[in-house]
């Protein structure tokens, strides 16, 4: 054996013993809940695009305020810009549901997946607009597309789940839509 092959052995042992500390330590992140919490697509959101927006910007402090009508007015004008932005789509449905006017909501939800089949708070926010309307076997579909986005857990399918367990949970006298 000679100098170059010993030191060749030695290259491919130490790299495989990283690869298993690595995998060791993933694993144990995972076991202790500090790995991601959900492996959907990374470029769920536009986040740089959307705040250089100040109709986006305006849009979202409007929703912090709670000032539904100024944020469908926003997030309107937003989309004028930029119709193909799913994360406007999704905030125009959520102020359009928080303002009661669930067919406009369900429409903008609607575009939101169209743009992003993947995006986690449309898929949420829609539940939980199916959840006012009575249908929870709807909200159940979007449930179940969440379990298929996020691979262990994310906040929009814990959220959703929790919606859904407390409208189940109500006696059906007191479920009556929204």
């Amino acid at each position: 054996m000679s100098l170059d092959t010993g030191v060749c052995q030695r290259g491919k042992w130490s790299r495989m013993i990283w690869r298993r500390r690595a995998m060791v330590a993933l694993a144990a992140a995972f076991a202790l809940g500090t790995g991601y919490p959900c492996f959907a697509d990374p470029q769920e959101t536009t986040p740089q695009v959307s705040a250089q927006d100040p109709d986006y910007v305006a849009g979202r402090k409007a929703l912090e305020a709670k000032n539904w009508t100024s944020a469908i007015k926003s997030f309107t004008s937003a989309a004028g810009r930029n119709p193909s932005n799913a994360d406007v789509q999704n905030y125009l449905g959520y102020s359009y549901r928080k303002s009661g006017k669930l067919d406009l909501a369900f429409k903008h939800y609607n575009q939101a997946l169209a743009l992003n089949p993947r995006h986690r708070g449309a898929h949420e926010y829609i539940g939980e607009a199916y959840l006012l309307k009575g249908d929870v076997k709807s909200a159940q579909k979007h449930l179940a597309a969440l379990r298929e986005i996020c691979s262990l857990t994310c906040e929009e399918l814990t959220d959703l789940e929790r919606e859904i367990a407390s409208y189940v949970k109500k006696s059906p006298a007191s479920r009556s839509p929204r």
